[in-house]
């Protein structure tokens, strides 16, 4: 397997006196798509408010490319390359479509995204771009929240729950979008309640049960009654 980009080593997470994450490691390569899988409450979101900076943790918990990032907040950790499609899309509802997107790239990153290759993989983004954001349907925030993701030039792109709400026909448009964006080598993490469509596009999968990692294994290779097992907690 190529060299990790980001290690989780012993993660633990709180909100205040309620644990969320017990030790948790982790490990994704360069290139690599990594899916999670969990129930609701298992830790998932937590993982990736972790791993984004927008929950603080001890410094060496989280390495990505060699250094210790788990103390750092969420400017600092965009700024190193990792950036996160928030669960609920969370746009600026006071901003357009394009200025939406145009502060994915205030990062200041070098890279190949740019507006004109966000509206090349979301057509309808530039069409729709002097609208305000809230006015879009919810397939197409979803894209504007990629978009202003990839505005940052990531190396690793996190995407939280990437087609919660959203209609079967807008999620099978986002996932024939995926190749596109991590096409050139970037890696990504996918948080998905649809397992079938995890396990299609990832080479590895976690399973997260309360807090903890309850599987690990080949997208490929994992049963079905292992993952039940580990979504469910059955012994």
């Amino acid at each position: 397997m190529p060299e990790p980009i980001l290690k989780i080593s012993k993660l633990s997470a709180h909100y205040g006196d309620f644990q969320a994450l017990y030790g948790v490691d982790m490990e994704v390569a360069e290139g690599e798509v990594l899916a999670i899988i969990g129930a609701n409450g298992a830790g998932k979101t937590t993982l990736l408010r972790s791993l984004s900076g927008l929950m603080s943790n001890e410094a060496g918990q989280i390495t990505y490319r060699g250094q210790a990032i788990g103390a750092l907040r969420a400017d600092q950790v965009a700024a190193l390359g990792i950036a996160l499609v928030p669960e609920g899309r969370q746009l600026f509802p006071s901003l357009t479509v394009e200025e939406n997107l145009m502060i994915g790239g205030r990062v200041n990153r070098a890279g190949p995204w740019n507006l004109h290759k966000v509206y090349d993989l979301f057509p309808i983004l530039q069409e729709r771009r002097g609208q305000a954001s809230t006015s879009l349907s919810g397939g197409q925030q979803q894209m504007v929240a990629i978009g202003r993701a990839l505005m940052s030039n990531p190396d690793l792109i996190l995407f939280d729950e990437i087609s919660l709400g959203l209609a079967p026909i807008i999620i099978k448009d986002i996932y024939a979008a995926l190749p596109g964006i991590v096409g050139g080598g970037m890696s990504a993490v996918i948080v998905e309640q649809d397992i079938t469509k995890a396990l299609s596009v990832s080479s590895r999968v976690y399973c997260l049960q309360e807090g903890r990692v309850s599987l690990e294994g080949g997208s490929a290779t994992v049963s079905r009654e292992e993952i039940s097992r580990a979504y469910f907690g059955i012994a």
